[in-house]
């Protein structure tokens, strides 16, 4: 094989220690996966020859990284949708979003069918304030179509200098054609944790997106809350396009409302690795009634949160069925200074059941709150991850496409009912054990 360059040899270098960690990783499995691997080296062999050819005839003189980050992308393209490379570029990115502040328009997107999807966009970012909806098709980012690019080329695109602009190509159910929105670059700093008191002993939590503080952002918001005049009598946690996070925080958030009992806990591959997490705050908690609010845009952490406090008996879950994000993602750093985050597993709820491409079911439905688009009255189709190619399927999934459709009222008539109906939920809640109360007493 031809190596002509230090920067190829040093390629060549990470492409045998790579091989070498799998290897190593493989010696305790049984015979029959030795001879698997064994026939995996052999067609490696064939993707050496075929650089090399590239190398050598090729038209042009080619870029050896390149070649080998597209074939690693290519790889990964067979896997499922949340499956992916990080340049190190990328990767460092990726680190520092995770600190809750990094440089953007402030959107989760996804692949479906080689078509760029929003997954939601971020409450209070330059694509939230724009007008970016979940469910819209990207169909072109700065001129430049999407149908052929990576998600991680895509995300790359949009992210870009606080200040500068760039114009996205959207398509939504209620557009007649294509629109271009032209969006401010800003630095995307994610508040995580809103609150409000709704009534008197009634409040309200928002969570955005889980990141590095969130348990503590909710942990001041709760004090809060719970110290204004005669406490909590009820609290609604909406988790409401919320696109996920760190699997670490939504383990603390539920945590932080149960006081025993199982969270989630994940099956790997791997030997059969099964992980249970488990809630550590005996004797501390919070006894009020509460309501979790989901919809199509609550996935992965968020699932997580309100599946482990609907079968623990903590909370009801109110609004429609969220997204069914359910597979475990690690992150591998490389010796470039690349990534991998890879799927390696689905985590369940408390009981058993597998969220990936079902998602939460809410214990009361209520239909999202939808803006009007060019019609008095239509049917939206909310993205989940069962719509997805190449998602993992789910336990119960069947091939046939499920439908979920919501009505949208008039303009006029719409307003947050799902909040309405959680705080209608949570007085009545109330109302009813001050009179079981005053029965039991007389």
């Amino acid at each position: 094989m031809l190596f002509r360059t230090k920067k190829d040899k040093r390629l060549l270098l990470i492409i045998s220690v790579v091989l070498i960690v799998g290897f190593t990783v493989s010696i305790g499995w049984k015979e029959k996966v030795s001879a698997v691997n064994k026939e995996t080296y052999e067609k490696l062999k064939i993707f050496t020859d075929v650089l090399s050819m590239v190398q050598k005839h090729y038209v042009e003189e080619v870029d050896t990284e390149k070649l080998l980050y597209g074939a690693i992308n290519g790889m990964l393209d067979e896997l499922d949708p949340h499956s992916s490379f990080m340049p190190p570029d990328m990767f460092k990115e990726m680190r520092v979003e995770t600190k809750g502040s990094f440089g953007g328009l402030g959107i989760e997107i996804t692949m479906k069918e080689g078509i760029l999807l929003v997954i939601s966009p971020i409450e209070d970012t330059p694509a939230y304030r724009a007008g970016i909806k979940a469910g819209d098709h990207i169909l072109m980012v700065e001129g430049k179509h999407t149908k052929s690019m990576t998600l991680m080329g895509a995300v790359k695109l949009m992210r870009g200098a606080p200040g500068t602009k760039v114009t996205i190509t959207i398509m939504r159910e209620s557009l007649l054609e294509p629109k271009d929105y032209t969006i401010t670059r800003a630095i995307i700093k994610i508040k995580s944790v809103k609150y409000r008191a709704l009534e008197e002993g009634y409040g309200y939590v928002r969570i955005n997106h889980f990141q590095e503080k969130t348990s503590y952002e909710l942990k001041v918001a709760l004090s809060k809350l719970e110290a204004e005049k005669g406490g909590l009598k009820g609290l609604i946690l909406d988790l409401r396009n919320n696109p996920g996070g760190t699997f670490d925080q939504s383990l603390k958030v539920s945590d932080e409302f149960l006081d025993s009992g199982i969270i989630t806990y994940t099956e790997e591959r791997v030997k059969g690795k099964k992980q249970v997490y488990k809630a550590k705050r005996a004797g501390i908690g919070h006894d009020y009634p509460m309501i979790v609010l989901v919809n199509a845009g609550s996935a992965s952490a968020s699932e997580i949160v309100a599946g482990a406090l609907q079968d623990n008996g903590r909370a009801l879950i109110l609004g429609v069925q969220t997204f069914g994000k359910a597979t475990v993602q690690s992150i591998y750093p490389l010796k470039d200074g690349s990534g991998l985050r890879l799927t390696i597993g689905r985590y369940y709820t408390p009981k058993g059941r597998s969220i990936q491409a079902e998602g939460i079911m809410p214990d009361i439905v209520v239909n999202n709150k939808t803006p009007l688009g060019v019609e008095a009255k239509r049917k939206i189709r909310f993205l989940r991850e069962r719509d997805l190619e190449r998602h993992l399927k789910g336990l119960n999934e069947s091939e046939e496409k499920q439908e979920d459709v919501n009505e949208v009222k008039k303009e006029e008539e719409l307003a947050d009912a799902q909040l309405d109906r959680a705080l209608e939920i949570l007085k009545s809640w109330n109302i009813f054990k001050e009179n079981m109360k005053i029965r039991k007493a007389s």
